[in-house]
């Protein structure tokens, strides 16, 4: 099992989530509930006995990626950590995103 971390960006994309879904079903509940269960989707991926989601070698050597409703959670393991690196809405253009973030991975 591995430690489970949040980037700073990913901890960004947590609270835009939330804001976001507020003001979209003008309640916070809904908004924290939603990001409780991200949270604990990613916490199940750390729990996990081998290595989950799939490959996104094109955005980052080390990056992995996995579909919870309508998002993606884009991680990487590294050693006997987790590290949520973000969540994006899953319509975007992931790839667009990374070519014109000026945040690289970090390497935390």
């Amino acid at each position: 099992m591995a430690r489970l971390r949040f980037s700073a960006s990913a901890k960004a994309d947590l609270e835009s989530i939330a804001t976001y879904i507020a003001e979209q079903s003008g309640s916070r509940a809904t908004a924290q509930r939603f990001t409780g269960e991200l949270r604990r989707k990613c916490a199940d991926l750390a729990a996990a006995p081998i290595r989950m989601g799939r490959p996104r070698t094109e955005l980052h050597p080390d990056l992995r990626s996995l579909p919870y409703k309508s998002y993606v959670i884009l991680f990487r393991y590294l050693g006997s950590i987790l590290e949520i690196v973000n969540l994006i809405e899953g319509h975007r253009d992931i790839p667009a995103l990374f070519g014109q973030d000026e945040r690289p991975v970090s390497e935390e």
